[in-house]
């Protein structure tokens, strides 16, 4: 009766030992962790802010100030910024045609936005499926995709938007899937590069063993590894999209009136800056805040999803946890 009194006590310390570990051990969840690495960063925290501060100004954009951005005033052509005592709107001055600056900016962030995501979207996609066949594939077929990204990225990217826009038209689907075309080769380059390392790891090796098929292998055990490599090279690539997009709005064959966008902002300004500086100013100064803050994201979630790096934010993070 002792004895299986004692055992009975033994078990019930053993299971309470490990649960204890296990609490003591138990990770928080993945929102938790990247939301106390994000206050680590405070450069990171502030590009975020504004970033989702960007991003509700383009959905609420066109629908609360659309007619005011697109209503001439011919009486308050490039009226100086700065006047306040004709109300916030005009903060920021107004353009050649009397339209209130800041209105324009606000509703103008909304195409140059759509046209940076959907082109960023659609090569990432690609560009991320191509790669992944060719560092998975037979060599003839890796030999035949990467042949044709070597012919795409042969052709300056600017030069291939002038002619592409120039036959089809300046639209903003086509705006978009001539960025895309010209940025499908990073991603699929970057993709097969990571899938040739992946998928000599013991992981996929004992995947194969375990009879798993080839698209399971492809898209359930190594597709999730290489995503982090993606966000990061994504995010620094909205930035350089949207920089294309501006400048080949302000070479005149990008998004065209009554359509707006930032980089049109500036172009339309550029003849009159030796007395109205705000008109090329302001979107001007809304693009590199915009860059600045991809730029600065990017550079975080590059440490956030490292394993190897992330130490060091969260390092940080445990006195905001």
């Amino acid at each position: 009766m002792r004895c299986s009194i004692r055992a009975s006590g033994i078990e019930e310390a053993a299971v309470t030992l490990v649960t204890n570990d296990s609490v003591l051990i138990e990770e928080p969840p993945f929102a938790t962790r990247m939301f106390r690495m994000l206050l680590a960063d405070k450069f990171a925290l502030c590009a975020v802010i504004f970033l989702v501060f960007i991003l509700i100004l383009a959905v609420i954009g066109p629908s609360w100030l659309g007619d005011l951005a697109t209503k001439q005033n011919l009486r308050g052509r490039n009226a100086a910024p700065f006047d306040w005592e004709r109300g916030w709107v005009w903060w920021m001055g107004a353009d050649a045609l009397g339209r209130p600056l800041l209105a324009r900016i606000i509703v103008a962030t909304q195409n140059t936005l759509m046209v940076a995501a959907g082109a960023v979207a659609l090569s990432a996609v690609t560009g991320t499926f191509l790669g992944l066949i060719a560092g998975f594939s037979s060599p003839r077929v890796n030999q035949v995709i990467m042949r044709l990204a070597d012919v795409i990225m042969s052709f300056p990217s600017l030069l291939i938007a002038v002619i592409v826009l120039y036959i089809l038209g300046s639209s903003v689907l086509n705006l978009m899937l001539v960025l895309a075309i010209t940025r499908i080769p990073v991603y699929l380059r970057t993709t097969r590069a990571e899938v040739l390392e992946i998928r000599e790891r013991m992981f996929v090796q004992a995947a194969r063993v375990m009879g798993a098929s080839k698209n399971r292998i492809l898209f359930r055990h190594i597709l999730p590894v290489v995503l982090p490599t993606l966000t990061t090279l994504a995010t620094l690539d909205f930035a350089y999209v949207m920089l294309a997009e501006s400048a080949l709005s302000f070479l005149g064959i990008g998004i065209q009136p009554p359509e707006i966008t930032w980089g049109l902002m500036i172009s339309q300004g550029r003849q009159y800056l030796t007395n109205a500086w705000w008109l090329s100013f302001w979107p001007g100064l809304a693009i590199i805040l915009t860059t600045m803050s991809l730029n600065l994201l990017s550079n975080w979630l590059r440490i956030a999803l490292d394993p190897v790096q992330r130490w060091r934010l969260e390092m940080k993070g445990h006195k905001h946890g």
